[in-house]
């Protein structure tokens, strides 16, 4: 553990303790408009410097919307949203080719997709077809129109609000939709002190707080190449390993869970709590991962990637249970 391929570790620290000087700053001035769960602000941080789309789950009202948009007034990038609805096509979210008449030609209207930052409003209002209308976005970075494909914007990442599935007028989003966001988040009501702070921020009629450019896309990309070379063990893969090989053969582990789980967790799980992993371990300024690491990118990671049976329902049985028992019964390294 001496040495990682490029520098050694203690090289590597110094790097990330100069590199990480602006996160506590980007906490503060995100906390002056959005008054919340910080783990909130904390994952989507994860997904940005992790180059990994996230989903927030919540009640309306909750301030998803407000701490996408806050984001992308720090960083000062490109801004985009698209409310979905039950009427939305996907020439709406992609863009469509349209026939010019009078020269005679075809012409490409981008759609909203090409942006930075591309929230997608109460995601799960519309039908299978808009969403999947994302899906080459999310997974390839590109978009194809016609017989051309256009590169979309860097970094680009989609960030999703959706309403609880039980709530009347949604739509259970597709397994291969969910399975590519890194991070889902269930957004819950404020504590007492919090509420009470924003009955006195937020109810003044004539003032709208707003946070100022902080940073830069150059900060995301400079982090970006920290990540990379942030060093994890050949025991901590192992780990990680384990972590999914448990969601899908839980015997193997003697889990007694098997009877709850359709499926287990894909390998893009795996690259996920590897690269969630190494950007916690950045945003503690770290260039090493650790176990703990690992533990606290878990949840947000695997709980949407595993499919619960109908055993699991009846008995009110959540993947966040499973997840946290295998935790409990994977030996960590």
């Amino acid at each position: 553990m001496a040495q990682t391929s490029q520098v050694s570790l203690s090289e590597l620290n110094e790097q990330i303790q100069a590199k990480t000087t602006w996160i506590e700053a980007l906490r503060t001035e995100i906390g002056k408009v959005y008054i919340g769960n910080k783990q909130v602000v904390d994952m989507l941080l994860v997904g940005l410097l992790g180059n990994g789309h996230v989903l927030l789950e919540g009640l309306p009202g909750l301030a998803k919307t407000l701490v996408i948009k806050t984001f992308g007034q720090v960083f000062q990038l490109q801004f985009q949203r698209i409310q979905f609805t039950p009427d939305l096509l996907p020439s709406d979210i992609i863009g469509t080719i349209i026939y010019n008449p009078n020269k005679g030609e075809f012409t490409t209207k981008k759609g909203p997709i090409f942006t930075n930052l591309l929230l997608a409003d109460e995601i799960n209002r519309a039908p299978s077809k808009v969403q999947a209308a994302l899906l080459e976005g999310m997974q390839e970075r590109q978009v194809t129109l016609g017989e051309n494909t256009y590169a979309l914007e860097q970094p680009f990442l989609v960030l999703a609000t959706q309403n609880p599935v039980e709530q009347e007028g949604t739509y259970t989003l597709p397994e291969a939709q969910l399975d590519r966001f890194m991070i889902k988040l269930k957004v819950t009501y404020s504590s007492w002190e919090e509420e009470r702070k924003i009955l006195e921020i937020k109810t003044t009629l004539q003032t709208k707080e707003e946070a100022k450019p902080l940073l830069s896309p150059k900060e995301i990309f400079e982090s970006r190449t920290c990540i990379d070379q942030i060093y994890v063990d050949s025991k901590i893969k192992d780990y990680i390993v384990d972590l999914i090989y448990a969601t899908r053969t839980p015997e193997r582990y003697h889990l007694p869970i098997k009877s709850m789980l359709r499926f287990g967790a894909s390998p893009r799980a795996t690259i996920a709590l590897t690269i969630g992993a190494k950007v916690w371990a950045f945003l503690n300024r770290r260039g090493y991962v650790i176990p703990q690491d690992v533990k606290a990118m878990a949840l947000p990671i695997l709980t949407h990637r595993i499919g619960l049976s109908y055993e699991a329902e009846a008995e009110e049985t959540t993947a966040e249970q499973i997840i946290e028992k295998i935790l409990e019964t994977v030996p960590v390294p």
